[in-house]
């Protein structure tokens, strides 16, 4: 048992709109594949992973420092004791291996894509779904398959006006959605809240707004903001200053009594502790938004929730950032208390399996083994053609390739599988069976 191949793809994600922050008009991820010698239905076992928004691809480091680690490793140091699964601990340990503590930045964020797709081959193996691999490894036993979601939109759109943004939220909320989200910062303090107002207007009794800054503010003006927002009954006020000033969420606490929300920019266990620690959270009503493919994966998030248990904070305090099918399936597996959702952003990589439908917020996971990408048509289609080129005469690695091209006296003589060729193109057995013979005697 051992991974063959670690393929990454930049995907552009690039649209028009702008938060507080930052644009996306350039904005990438990185898309991996993970392939394995399993196979199943004559084909090699695959585990995919993705990047989430607002961090960009990074095709470079995952290839210059953490899939050479994987590869180069004796095949049995990154297998469970029983040698029956791929150890995404060990394999973690193996992409840290001579990696200083701190600096976590975008190292976090190479490291956590193919951890996704690490776990998304783990319980494929198992042959079952991550969130029931999760809650009878890591959980209770119990598995929730309701799990929570609010639409997270409302950005800055060129020339989109009021009647363009509450034309959005409708739509939210026609598709099922009681929690929507909306950004603020990017314009004045009276301009958002005009959009506020807006948008609270055409909201039914059961729905909430909730409102994000993405770090926007220094002090004074996260709490002018906090005094503003008070006279809202809002679901939260999201990341109002810089996500390592935890003096300002402190400050900020005492005055907005409302429920605050962070962490999506906090990439490791020793951040996250050092918000609890510091920031002034309040466990009875604030957020934890830590999104495992930003910081490092899912055996950093395990560590998370550890972390969490010795402050006495509840798994049902944290909803992930990233709007993607890693967090579906860890809220339904570890009891959080849900996860963020892009109804139309982002796409094909937010969203959620075909079929799938929002009611009152909540979303029912549907049984498919590993993650749940296959489920997903428009995303599985660009995962499943996911290539890298190979030139090579060794026998094992032409056995692993879905695709063979076979050259002779410089032209193509051949194309297709392996065993189609091994049937029909004469010249191509001989040669495989010879390499073949050579590689044993090695």
């Amino acid at each position: 048992m051992k991974i063959t191949k670690i393929i990454e793809e930049t995907k552009s994600i690039s649209s028009d709109i702008k938060n507080a922050y930052i644009n996306f008009s350039k904005m990438t991820i990185s898309l991996v594949a993970v392939c394995s010698d399993i196979k199943r239905n004559g084909k090699p076992l695959i585990g995919y992973g993705f990047n989430s928004n607002g961090r960009y691809g990074q095709g470079h480091l995952i290839r210059e420092r953490f899939v050479p680690r994987l590869l180069e490793a004796n095949p049995k140091e990154i297998l469970n004791e029983e040698e029956t699964n791929f150890d995404p601990i060990k394999i973690w340990d193996i992409m840290m291996k001579n990696e200083k503590p701190g600096g976590h930045g975008e190292r976090s964020v190479a490291v956590g894509t193919i951890d996704m797709a690490i776990w998304d081959l783990v319980s494929k193996i198992e042959k079952k779904p991550l969130f029931q691999m999760l809650a009878e490894k890591y959980g209770n036993g119990t598995v929730n398959r309701k799990v929570f979601v609010y639409a997270a939109g409302g950005y800055y759109w060129p020339d989109q006006g009021i009647q363009g943004l509450t034309d959005e939220i409708k739509k939210y909320l026609d598709l099922g959605y009681s929690v929507v989200k909306k950004k603020i910062g990017g314009a004045s303090l009276s301009e958002d809240c005009a959009r506020i107002e807006a948008v609270l207007k055409i909201l039914g009794p059961n729905d909430k707004l909730a409102v994000d800054a993405n770090g926007k503010f220094d002090l004074q003006t996260a709490i002018k903001y906090g005094k503003a927002l008070s006279n809202y009954d809002l679901f939260w006020y999201e990341e109002p200053g810089d996500p390592l000033d935890f003096e300002l969420h402190k400050q900020l606490g005492n005055i907005y009594l409302g429920s605050l929300a962070t962490g999506e920019n906090l990439f490791s266990v020793h951040d996250a502790r050092n918000l609890i620690r510091y920031a002034g959270m309040r466990k009875e009503k604030d957020w934890l938004q830590f999104d495992c493919a930003l910081s490092y994966g899912l055996v950093e998030y395990l560590r998370i929730i550890k972390m969490l248990k010795e402050y006495n904070w509840d798994n049902s305090r944290c909803i992930p950032h990233g709007g993607h099918q890693m967090s579906l399936a860890i809220a339904a597996g570890l009891g959080l208390g849900g996860n963020e959702s892009y109804p139309d952003l982002f796409q094909p990589y937010g969203g959620f399996p075909d079929g799938v439908k929002v009611e009152k917020s909540i979303v029912t996971l549907p049984e498919i083994e590993g993650i749940g990408f296959e489920g997903k048509s428009d995303l599985y289609s660009i995962m499943k053609n996911m290539t890298t080129l190979i030139i090579t005469n060794r026998a094992p690695t032409i056995e692993l390739c879905d695709e063979v091209v076979f050259i002779e006296d410089g032209s193509v003589k051949a194309q297709g599988s392996h065993a189609k060729l091994i049937d029909n193109v004469e010249s191509y057995k001989s040669l495989f069976l010879e390499n073949e013979s050579l590689d044993t005697q090695k």
